[in-house]
């Protein structure tokens, strides 16, 4: 009885573990699909060093309003028409296109 617990408790110790692994994941893959999208928008030169800026700022602090305030600041400063409604509309169609895409892989 006692190792049929213990090995449920392993298992889902390991799903948790798997989950938050692909949670962390996705959430990487969408602040970059992001960051990607805004350069876009702000005319950047090099798309991708400014995808990882965007993936930076989700580090500095837990959540992903960092990253909403970083692309509404950068907005603001290039005269870029985007509301924060608008970047979260847009977090949430680029997690799921990562959840997506790292499923499919």
């Amino acid at each position: 009885m006692m190792t049929t617990m213990q090995d449920r408790e392993r298992a889902f110790e390991a799903k948790f573990a798997l989950d938050e692994e692909l949670r962390f994941k996705a959430e990487a893959r969408r602040d970059k699909l992001l960051g990607l999208w805004a350069a876009g928008l702000l005319g950047k030169a090099d798309a991708e060093a400014y995808a990882n800026e965007v993936l930076a700022a989700d580090f500095k602090q837990a959540g992903h309003e960092e990253v909403v305030r970083k692309l509404k600041a950068d907005f603001d400063a290039a005269g870029v028409a985007q509301t924060e409604e608008q970047i979260r509309k847009r977090m949430l169609e680029f997690l799921a296109e990562a959840v997506q895409q790292i499923q499919s892989n």
